[in-house]
């Protein structure tokens, strides 16, 4: 592991370009010299994934290419000694965003937001809560609640929805049909936002754990959020990605195999040119 001091500036500095990204307003972002998007779904800790969608972001060879990761945290993999391993994913998402702060995004799911508000999660008869934050500790001993707390502040400042100029929308998932009719999406916009917004009904609780993906769903939604399509994670799939309905696209990078999409971001879009630029892993 990197020496903790080490790790506790790379968090620290990522945290702040997290806040002042180029586009940003409160929790919302509209990419900026962009012109093309490279969305992974969700990686959970899955580290050869993160690889190969690294490798083929090649965003150095590519400086109008924006790279979007999603819900890195908790995950199947541990330390000998216990505890969950996924705080790696945290640090090199910091490493990526210290290099390229304006086109490396991270975009929270229900693990992240459940981590920092203390809302327990498991899978089986584990809770991935304490499982994540034992992993912290492994890796950095004494160091560990202080690197932590950093983890916290770093998945608090994490834009919710992700809007490119040719208005394709990336949230982690859709608000579902029952709170549909409360979402506020200026509410987005605020630099904070209240504590009930990231409970169950709130705008943040909603976008980050709703499963319906109905036609009449995601109408309303990206009615609401101003948007043509959306790409989003969330929910598992078979083969790396699914498409759930008219107008999204769910890619899955938690396991193998694994889906990432690449999308030009400088020109209208059908969902089937979206599709087709789905690249499977595994």
């Amino acid at each position: 592991m990197p020496p903790p001091d080490r790790v506790l500036n790379l968090v620290q500095k990522a945290t702040d370009l997290v806040s002042s990204t180029a586009g940003r307003a409160g929790f919302t972002v509209r990419l900026q010299d962009c012109t093309e998007v490279l969305v992974a779904g969700d990686l959970h800790g899955h580290i050869p994934n993160f690889q190969a969608i690294h490798k083929a972001a090649a965003l150095a060879e590519h400086p109008s290419r924006h790279l979007v990761l999603q819900e890195v945290i908790h995950s199947a993999f541990h330390y000998p000694q216990g505890g969950d391993k996924s705080h790696q994913l945290l640090d090199l998402f910091c490493a990526l965003k210290s290099q390229f702060p304006h086109r490396v995004h991270l975009l929270p799911g229900n693990h992240e937001l459940a981590q920092w508000t203390n809302r327990a999660i498991g899978k089986g008869d584990v809770t991935q809560n304490a499982d994540f934050r034992k992993g912290v500790d492994v890796a950095y001993g004494t160091h560990g609640p202080t690197i932590y707390a950093a983890y916290m502040d770093l998945l608090k400042r994490l834009p919710v929805a992700l809007h490119s100029p040719n208005h394709i929308l990336m949230t982690h998932s859709l608000t579902p049909a029952r709170w549909m009719g409360t979402l506020d999406p200026r509410k987005l916009e605020q630099e904070t936002l209240e504590p009930k917004e990231y409970e169950p009904g709130g705008v943040v609780y909603g976008i980050v754990w709703g499963r319906d993906t109905s036609h009449q769903t995601v109408d309303d939604y990206l009615r609401k959020m101003d948007a043509d399509f959306l790409v989003s994670g969330h929910i598992p799939t078979d083969t790396g990605h699914v498409v759930p309905n008219h107008r999204q696209l769910i890619v899955d990078c938690s396991a193998v195999p694994a889906g990432y999409v690449l999308f030009p971001a400088d020109r209208p879009l059908t969902l089937a040119d979206l599709a087709a630029g789905v690249t499977t892993i595994g």
